[in-house]
């Protein structure tokens, strides 16, 4: 594994970096409220089929974390950054792994790109209304009526419980170790002015369910590869999303595991091995 960074519009971005460059590329976009720390055991089991990077999305991990009045905390505007890191290393063709907050960005650059596009791992990464769980009427309704006493409410997100338990629910007792997790919560405690910056980021979420159906088209259109590997007992992203790419992807695979929202952290394993069967061609 290397660790690296490169310049981008005058931001510096992180990225972890593993496999010959020779092989076929593998972009992963992590999620919230993680870095690409969440892909440090992923990378290791792909490395020897693929060329693996993953970076750290602007405000997010060792990625540069501009402050609020010179930069603007939209998916939008962290996909352009995400292209222009693509640009940068030089990336033609690649596969690409979405989750949680990666798959509307991933699939913004799809969208943009897809003459780029080898295939597609959506892991617990919804574009479908019908994924989205109960909390998301909640958040609908303070998109429609946004107040600053509910904008205050949400940064119960970045909160220690809060976070563990993204990580823990849904899954076998033990089976998830809490190096992640602390991770997120240090870098919440330390990137500064963090919960503004993501509670923008909670309040742009509905740009990408207006995108969905944007999203959808794209799939119908260009019939990308694409493997959903869900952990199955999500309450955030439910499984419905994942069989909903059925619907526009007929040759899709579809695979429940028995996990919840970071699926990775305790069935990497099964999750890899599935990579590796799905694009073994």
């Amino acid at each position: 594994m290397k660790y690296r960074s490169v310049t981008v519009k005058g931001l510096n971005i992180f990225y972890r970096e593993a496999g010959d460059p020779g092989l076929p590329h593998f972009l992963l976009l992590h999620g919230f409220p993680s870095a690409s720390h969440m892909y440090r055991e992923l990378m290791g089991m792909l490395e020897h089929k693929f060329h693996v990077i993953a970076p750290d999305l602007i405000g997010f991990g060792q990625t540069d974390s501009p402050p609020r009045s010179d930069f603007e905390y939209s998916f939008e505007n962290l996909s352009r950054y995400v292209e222009g890191f693509i640009e940068e290393l030089g990336l033609e063709r690649f596969f690409l792994y979405v989750f949680d907050y990666g798959a509307p960005i991933g699939f913004r650059v799809a969208m943009h790109h897809p003459e780029k596009i080898l295939g597609i791992v959506s892991q617990n990464g919804n574009v479908y209304e019908e994924g989205l769980g109960k909390k998301w009427e909640v958040r609908a309704q303070y998109w429609q009526a946004p107040t600053a006493q509910l904008r205050e409410q949400y940064k119960a997100a970045f909160s220690f419980d809060t976070v563990k338990g993204q990580y823990t629910f849904g899954t076998e007792e033990g089976s998830v170790a809490p190096d992640g997790y602390c991770l997120d919560l240090y870098y919440a405690q330390t990137i500064e002015d963090y919960a503004e910056k993501q509670s923008d980021l909670i309040f742009d979420y509905q740009s990408n369910v207006r995108l969905y159906p944007e999203f959808q088209r794209y799939l119908r259109e260009h019939q990308p590869k694409l493997l959903a590997i869900w952990g199955q007992n999500d309450p955030s992203f439910i499984f419905a999303g994942a069989q909903a790419f059925k619907r526009d992807l007929p040759q899709a695979k579809v695979v429940g595991v028995n996990s919840g929202h970071f699926a990775l952290e305790s069935s990497c394993r099964e999750i890899a091995s599935q990579i590796l069967d799905f694009f073994k061609d």
